[in-house]
């Protein structure tokens, strides 16, 4: 299958800050990802690949990010939830195995009533209801079975709904309802799900998070695995300025303060990677 994906990862409100930097920087720099002839977004990621595909101005968005946070709740992981989760990768014997894992603990933590948790999607999303029509794909686990789903226009689900799935962190977040089943966050499959853009002969890749462990993938694990055919880039933060945007822990990067920085340096970032994405893309 020719043609171009682009597979955005998760990674909290910085990673959706983070990833609407790189994307703004780089349509400055003439290099216009939107064009893609399929999107795949994973939690954060399927915030930006939902307003990407529905032609949401990306200055615009890039403006939302650089906002204040007046009102937003701040989510509180699990003091433990990062041991947690990597006690739980090591315990699994499959993706499977992992993903019921932490729907369990998803279906049975404290968090926001889903109702609001939807609503704040809505909000994120703005005029946005309707599936885009260019090919968007977005990514979630079933939290009783753990096995991945994914949604696009064809399967009919809300929108909305879609979103808040794979953004439904386990512990911090509600798991969603759709069509009579609770999902949870896509990221409990794969920081990116890139094997979804199997087939596809250029691909990029914005993942803010990209290791794995366990039997759970890498992202650069699963980039490789697309073969010798795919003509693939990986854009991850520079180390040195995303530790200092997000800190240590899961907490930073569910702190919406940390957006303007997150953003910023999204879009610096764009300057240096704009000629090797341009060359895969080839714009």
């Amino acid at each position: 299958m020719a043609g171009r994906a682009l597979v955005l990862g998760g990674g909290g409100y910085v990673g959706i800050a983070w990833e609407i930097g790189v994307l703004a920087g780089l349509a400055e720099h003439g290099v216009d990802l939107n064009d893609a002839d399929l999107m795949i977004g994973t939690s954060a990621g399927a915030v930006v690949a939902a307003q990407l595909a529905a032609g949401t101005d990306l200055e615009q968005l890039y403006g939302r990010q650089l906002a204040p946070p007046d009102g937003e709740r701040t989510p509180k992981p699990h003091p433990f939830g990062l041991v947690r989760l990597l006690w739980t990768l090591s315990r699994s014997k499959t993706m499977a195995e992992f993903g019921a894992r932490m729907g369990k603990i998803a279906l049975n933590a404290k968090t926001p009533p889903e109702a609001e948790r939807r609503a704040e999607i809505a909000r994120w999303l703005g005029d946005i209801r309707e599936w885009p029509r260019r090919p968007l794909v977005i990514t979630a686990v079933d939290a009783e079975t753990g096995q991945r789903a994914t949604f696009d226009a064809a399967r009919g689900a809300d929108l909305v709904d879609c979103v808040a799935a794979s953004t439904a962190g386990p512990g911090t977040r509600p798991p969603a309802t759709i069509g009579g089943r609770r999902y949870i966050d896509g990221g409990m499959c794969s920081p990116a799900n890139i094997d979804l853009a199997a087939g596809y002969d250029r691909v990029v890749v914005l993942a803010p998070v990209t290791r794995g462990g366990g039997v759970m993938r890498s992202v650069p694990d699963q980039l490789a695995e697309l073969g010798p055919g795919t003509e693939a880039v990986l854009v991850e933060p520079e180390p040195d300025t995303w530790k200092q945007v997000v800190g240590k822990g899961l907490g930073g990067m569910l702190d919406p303060a940390r957006r303007g920085p997150a953003a910023r340096a999204g879009r610096a970032q764009a300057d240096r990677v704009a000629s090797r994405i341009a060359q895969v893309w080839r714009v």
